[in-house]
């Protein structure tokens, strides 16, 4: 058997869509500002993918950028500002911040309305409480991939491998939501593989090259690669290439569940801006 790969650029692509028509119905262009600190190249190409998908839908994106050595009271001088901006619907402070740098107090220092990254701990809050919110961008790619392809959720089993509060707990969360049986794993889990064998839906995010393998996964199960890893200078997932051998559908690693959470970036931000409008009428 050979999975069906399910690609992440179409995915993004049918959300870039339907987010530009939002924008485009909006009598104001919705504001987006990310926050940068240093140039790690890797936070750097990540923004700038943002900020491009930022514009091609309409949105009005910007980028601040701090240097390296800024410290944790001028960064928090700063991100304050921003979110006290009346024109600003949507902030993100692009992770990980530089070692010297706490990035609690910076993310609770967001208006959870305009935390489009869904970090907050009031965003927290509303996702397990079932409240409108703010969620997560790479949970609800996930779910959006789900939805493209005709993945079925509803009743069905979903181990999440990683138990991270980016990615993990928020996945486990938005599939309750769903109606899914959802089992969270990690690293550490004993029998691993036998848990990975009775999902229908398999989310790996631990950030260890193939720690899914092939032997582990039902035959036909949907398997989701989040976890990103450096090998020999190539970037690998969670999910060992013989899981193709085995699985129904799988996303690439990359040009998967990466470009799915860009989208949302912006999906997000136009969610926010809606909603700030909304109220203040």
């Amino acid at each position: 058997m050979s999975a069906q790969s399910l690609d992440g650029r179409a995915v993004a692509d049918a959300i870039a869509e339907r987010v530009a028509e939002r924008v485009a119905a909006l009598a104001v262009a919705p504001r987006l500002v990310f926050i940068r600190v240093g140039e790690d190249p890797a936070s750097a190409s990540y923004v700038r993918s943002k900020q491009r998908l930022a514009k091609r839908v309409g949105l009005r994106a910007e980028t601040l950028v701090l240097a390296a050595e800024t410290d944790q009271a001028t960064l928090m001088i700063r991100v304050r500002e921003i979110v006290a901006d009346d024109d600003v619907d949507g902030v993100l402070v692009q992770l990980p911040l530089p070692d010297h740098l706490d990035e609690g107090p910076v993310l609770e220092a967001i208006d959870p309305d305009k935390d489009v990254d869904g970090f907050h701990a009031v965003n927290v809050g509303r996702l397990w409480s079932g409240q409108p919110g703010l969620v997560p961008c790479t949970p609800l790619g996930l779910e959006a991939i789900c939805d493209h392809y005709q993945i079925a959720l509803h009743g069905q089993r979903v181990v999440i491998v990683g138990r991270s509060n980016l990615v993990g707990k928020p996945a486990a969360a938005l599939l309750l939501r769903r109606h899914a049986t959802v089992t969270l794993a990690h690293s550490r889990t004993r029998d691993l593989g036998g848990l990975v064998a009775e999902a229908d839906v398999v989310i790996a995010a631990v950030g260890r090259a193939g720690i899914v393998t092939g032997s582990m996964v039902r035959p036909g199960a949907a398997v989701l690669d989040v976890g990103m890893s450096r090998v020999d200078g190539r970037i690998v997932g969670d999910v060992a290439p013989d899981v193709w051998d085995v699985a129904g559908a799988v996303t690439p690693m990359p040009g998967g569940t990466g470009l799915v959470t860009v989208a949302m970036v912006v999906q997000n931000t136009v969610t926010a801006a809606e909603r700030r409008r909304t109220t203040a009428r």
